[in-house]
């Protein structure tokens, strides 16, 4: 069945190919998105060139690490450069592409783009297809950088120093020796502007290294609509549409607080999303039909909390301010986004530098049943007092011992009454790290009662490390561009991005509790229950920060929440892992409401060398929903029937 618009949106057929070029402008472009990690299959972008219409097919396969992860081996000819899935995808699509038009705009060139193009011109060329492919450089500053910072001995500035009131990470600056701690890649992340040149030229598929997340989404819709770079509303609706459709299957029903609600195989064999953005920027989120999966409001808005840094999403090409954003169901799995306003991009952009941060293992232990704390306070006593009997304390950036679970009371089983102690440690030298292990065997034979362990030590044995320093580089200084292959893989044509024509400069972001509060008592009688039981949530990570957004689905529930989420209150939930030198941002979003927070510094350097074992931040959300609060008694009927409705829905 086609794609249709309803309650009032124009409907629309994509059955006949040949006429998508003369629909260009004319109706949404609809943009499917088929990753949002390297390890999504090919085969989800396969799926969404033929189970249903789409104009245009975009992939996400980068995280922050993944480059500087290869970055060595490329160099030493161990790696291609691109993402395996990616040629995997493009390889089970390919006929598709061929036969219905599609365009493709991927990030999975990742360190490589002009090879994996190359190979996919290659496959072209073999199969007679008519298929121009094109691929985006300008992204590697890796000699710029690295030269500039031994000539200078300067780094560029932190991404957060924006801010004043944030601290940075103790060891944050560390890449200043750059004898031991040598830089591994620098990456910035680059706009639209030359996919949209790449489009221009003819191309059909457009292999991109480290585009920001959005940008192969904004490029197709700028292209689509013959936006114009100052076209900042239009920009501004791509780029938050780019923000929902790029990770996999977020806006679908992965990794969403409320799948609890719904049967369990609603969430089974996830199709990804698709986004249908208007000329306006506004835009439908929706799925293929006959799929798995769920796009309701309440997925939108998780997804939409995801990863933000409060009401301003900055791009290389357009700066959105989303504050007033309304997110609202227009059907069965369609959901309406709405009032985002744009302004020109700032003069800078993301650089992701990442360096050698020393090594790091862990260690795992298990302690069963009685005096379980008391237990785990012996183990470190003794492995602290071995090491500083051999003078090897000073010897680690970090060891910290990590207890994990509580026993459950009268436990029904071994393992129910079992915890485990993860021993994190971080040296500059590997000896360092196999001292540790030499020391904790000696010690092992005066361990505690119950004590045990897997006989399996792989993860105790020292591994490089990776530490990130995300930085800020000038627009004005990329030499970005496009380059359209001929048959044969050489290059036809070039084509120079350019530079956004006008920057808004950065403002220190909005940080307030509410404005309106009013007294908790008005709401009635309360009992105790968790924050879960009332409110969804989503949580991510942001570089060394935790962002987290949480919203309730009643109005009367929001002025609840406005008064009672504030920065002190999210301070109090955290507990024991809040540290002095974290500091909070939060603001509002109304219209949907939510409350959004900042968490500035629980991820150290980031995810790659982060002592978490959450080092995404993605469980911070529902360890925050876990936790028991004062809530009105009747919101807690009112949420029950709030879920009923919702399920009815299905």
């Amino acid at each position: 069945m086609c794609p249709r618009f309803i309650k009032g949106e124009t409907s629309f057929s994509m059955s006949d190919a040949a006429t998508r070029s003369s629909q260009s402008g004319s109706r949404p472009v609809r943009v499917a998105n088929c990753s949002g990690a390297r390890g999504d299959p090919g085969y989800q972008m396969r799926r969404q060139a033929t189970q249903g219409d789409v104009d245009f097919i975009t992939g996400d396969y980068l995280a922050e690490m993944n480059l500087a992860e290869n970055a060595e081996k490329l160099a030493a000819g161990q790696h291609d450069g691109w993402e395996p899935t990616a040629w995997d995808g493009l390889e089970q699509t390919l006929d598709a592409l061929e036969e219905k038009r599609i365009k493709v705009i991927i990030n999975g060139g990742a360190l490589n783009p002009a090879g994996l193009a190359r190979k996919c011109q290659d496959l072209v060329t073999q199969k007679g297809y008519r298929l121009k492919v094109a691929y985006v450089y300008g992204d590697d500053l890796l000699e710029e950088v690295k030269t500039n910072l031994e000539k200078t001995g300067k780094l560029p500035s932190h991404l957060d120093s924006v801010n004043d009131q944030v601290s940075l990470a103790e060891d944050a600056t560390a890449l200043l020796d750059t004898t031991g701690k040598p830089m591994v890649s620098a990456n910035a992340y680059l706009g639209a502007r030359a996919i949209v040149k790449g489009l221009e030229l003819g191309a059909d598929i457009i292999i991109c290294g480290r585009v920001a997340d959005a940008s192969p989404v904004i490029g197709a819709a700028w292209y689509w609509h013959q936006w114009s770079d100052t076209d900042y509303d239009s920009l501004a609706g791509a780029l938050i549409a780019g923000h929902l459709i790029e990770c996999s299957a977020y806006v679908t029903g992965s990794n969403f607080a409320g799948f609890d609600e719904y049967p369990l195989e609603t969430f089974i064999d996830l199709p990804f999303g698709i986004a249908e953005i208007a000329s306006d920027g506004t835009t439908v989120i929706t799925k293929h039909e006959n799929t798995n999966g769920l796009v309701n409001e309440d997925v939108v808005k998780c997804q939409f909390l995801y990863e933000l840094q409060g009401s301003i999403y900055l791009n290389s090409d357009v700066i959105a301010d989303a504050k007033d954003i309304k997110i609202e169901e227009v059907g069965k799995n369609r959901v309406r986004l709405s009032n985002i306003h744009g302004y020109p991009p700032p003069p800078t952009t993301k650089l992701a530098i990442f360096y050698h941060g020393g090594y790091e293992a862990q260690i795992l232990l298990n302690a069963t049943g009685y005096a379980t704390a008391e237990k785990w306070k012996l183990c470190e006593a003794q492995l602290r007092y071995a090491l500083n009997q051999k003078g090897l304390l000073d010897k680690y950036q970090l060891l910290d011992f990590q207890v994990l679970g509580t026993p459950a009371a009268n436990p029904p089983t071994q393992f129910s009454s079992t915890t485990y102690c993860r021993l994190f440690v971080q040296a500059d030298t590997e000896a360092a790290i196999y001292a540790l292990l030499k020391t904790f065997s000696e010690y092992g034979m005066q361990h505690f009662s119950g004590f045990h362990l897997s006989l399996d030590m792989r993860t105790a044995l020292p591994r490089s490390y990776l530490a990130f320093y995300p930085a800020l580089y000038s627009q004005d200084n990329l030499k970005e561009g496009v380059a359209l292959l001929k048959a044969d893989g050489t290059v036809a044509e070039t084509a120079g991005a350019g530079h956004p024509p006008k920057y808004k400069k950065l403002a220190s972001r909005e940080n307030y509790d509410t404005l309106q509060p009013v007294s908790l008592s008005s709401f009635g009688p309360t009992r105790k229950a968790r924050l879960g039981d009332i409110a969804l949530a989503r949580s991510g990570d942001k570089g060394a920060n935790i962002n987290l957004g949480v919203f309730v689905r009643n109005p009367e529930h929001y002025r609840w929440l406005q008064t009672f989420m504030t920065r002190a209150k999210l301070q109090e939930l955290m507990g024991d892992d809040w540290r002095e030198e974290f500091f909070i941002e939060r603001m509002e979003f109304p219209n949907i409401l939510a409350v959004h927070f900042v968490i500035y510094g629980p991820l150290g350097r980031g995810v790659s060398s982060c002592r978490l074992l959450d080092a995404l931040g993605k469980g911070f959300a529902d360890y925050i929903r876990d936790k028991v609060v004062d809530v009105p008694e009747r919101f807690l009927a009112e949420v029950k029937a709030i879920k009923q409705e919702r399920r009815s829905r299905l």
